[in-house]
């Protein structure tokens, strides 16, 4: 396409929002208001997805080993530990460094364990890790099989709880994403529409004089283009300046150590991208919705 015939597009599609001026108004607030919603979500998810993924950096199985188990029976469990497929890393820790901590958690209240330190009734414990931690659940599984195991615990509820609730946020996301799409569609392809009929005998006329479908359609093109892209400015500027100041006020300061906000930048650009792709997407769908329809001339 020539540079002159692209702005003879652009130059149409502008004039056309202008014309319509209500239903233009129309369109970009239904755009509006459903990028205020997918951005929120988007948000939403987002920081739930960065929590979920530092949950699972932090998942770990610990193994109790048997406090009647020698250290020979230490070390064939530690191999049988080394040949479980999918374990990253292994940590031993002593019943001795247990109490040190167990101890040190409590402060002035533990130095009445200190009494414990002779006849210490803590088990030794190797603390494993996965290589990919969705596999944590199977390994603790074969982990205690193994002879020589006491108990294993690896906080499987909490885990299942957390990505339970991932994934309803996710689904209701959609579904709302879903809906207010269509809606903005809708109402952008309405407004095209009242655009085609308003202009039929102009089209006619070019139709007659020789002009292609394809020259016709890209006025319409260009103004679903620019709703799209109109009504995704208002929300972006307002959830980037929101979440900022959000941000700025809460930090990190969740007080659970895996429970942390994403950092405003890049997560305000990334948003500012995907709600500009969703506007522009919206926009020209509902304008080619409408001219499949109605541009029969």
């Amino acid at each position: 396409m020539k540079g002159r015939s692209l702005a003879r597009h652009i130059s149409e599609g502008g004039k056309n929002l202008i014309r319509n001026g209500w239903m233009t108004f129309a369109s970009i607030s239904a755009v509006t208001v459903m990028l205020l919603v997918v951005g929120a979500f988007l948000l939403l998810i987002m920081n739930v997805n960065h929590f979920a993924s530092s949950l699972e950096e932090d998942v770990e199985v610990r193994v109790f080993v048997d406090i009647t188990a020698s250290e020979t029976d230490q070390g064939e469990l530690l191999s049988e530990l080394e040949n479980i497929d999918g374990v990253d890393a292994i940590e031993f820790v002593p019943k001795e460094e247990g109490l040190d901590s167990l101890i040190a958690s409590l402060g002035d209240q533990g130095d009445i364990f200190e009494t414990l330190r002779d006849e210490n009734p803590l088990n030794d414990v190797f603390v494993v890790q996965a290589e990919n931690p969705e596999e944590t659940d199977l390994i603790a599984t074969d982990i205690e099989e193994l002879p020589h195991v006491e108990n294993v615990e690896y906080g499987s509820d909490i885990f299942e709880q957390l990505f339970a609730a991932t994934s309803l946020i996710r689904t209701i996301g959609l579904f709302l994403i879903l809906g207010l799409m269509f809606t903005a569609m809708f109402l952008i392809a309405n407004t095209i529409k009242l655009t085609i009929i308003a202009r039929k005998r102009e089209i006619q006329i070019m139709k007659l004089v020789g002009a292609t479908n394809g020259f016709i359609r890209w006025p319409f093109f260009i103004e679903g283009l620019l709703l799209g892209v109109l009504g995704a400015l208002i929300p972006i500027t307002v959830l980037a300046y929101s979440y900022s100041r959000f941000y700025s006020s809460m930090g990190t300061a969740t007080g659970v150590e895996f429970f942390q906000f994403l950092p405003t930048n890049p997560l305000a650009m990334q948003m500012a991208v995907l709600l500009l792709g969703i506007g522009a997407f919206v926009g020209v769908w509902g304008s080619m919705m409408s001219v499949r329809k109605f541009l029969r001339v």
